[in-house]
């Protein structure tokens, strides 16, 4: 993973905001989120599905920014582009697919249907594991940007489904 380049991007996005808007879609399953320790907005990630439950056949997983507030925004062409956007995501088999996010360029997430429904699979901590949150500590520096000081993962063992947590330091 790329921490310097979360750093920048993290300094960037500090100093963006997001129209509002609403998510609408006939179907979709929650995938995983990205919290900051900034505030408490989050990034959620979901898979859309068509009326038989299937993958659609262009863009399946979306992000879109969750409130504070309950509301919900649109990611910016900035964090779309550099920092939580779905950059790729091509499909493996009828129900699965790899995905690539911005910041996470060198890190591939598997979105597959376990039981009946979709989750993002990764390796956490060297178990393979249904991805939860990724959660990303921070703090201002004096120049008044961010500094990351940790990411961590969490999940669930795909096989156990005993939680799962790995913290990844800045290099």
């Amino acid at each position: 993973m790329k921490i310097p380049i979360i750093i920048l991007l993290t300094a960037i996005l500090s100093l963006v905001s997001s129209p509002a808007f609403a998510v609408s879609w006939n179907k979709s399953d929650p995938l995983f989120v990205i919290e900051r320790s900034k505030n408490k907005n989050y990034v959620q990630y979901d898979v859309r599905l068509t009326k038989n439950n299937d993958l659609p056949v262009s863009n399946p997983v979306a992000a879109y920014w969750v409130l504070e507030n309950g509301g919900q925004e649109e990611l910016t062409p900035i964090e779309r582009r550099y920092a939580y956007g779905v950059v790729r995501q091509e499909k493996l088999e009828k129900d699965k697919l790899k995905v690539i996010l911005a910041a996470f360029k060198g890190w591939e997430i598997i979105v597959e249907r376990i039981n009946d429904s979709f989750k993002a699979v990764v390796f956490i901590n060297g178990r393979e594991s249904i991805l939860q949150k990724i959660y990303i500590k921070s703090e201002e520096t004096r120049a008044g940007l961010p500094r990351v000081l940790y990411i961590e993962l969490f999940g669930r063992a795909k096989e156990t489904g005993l939680p799962t947590k790995e913290r990844i330091a800045p290099k």
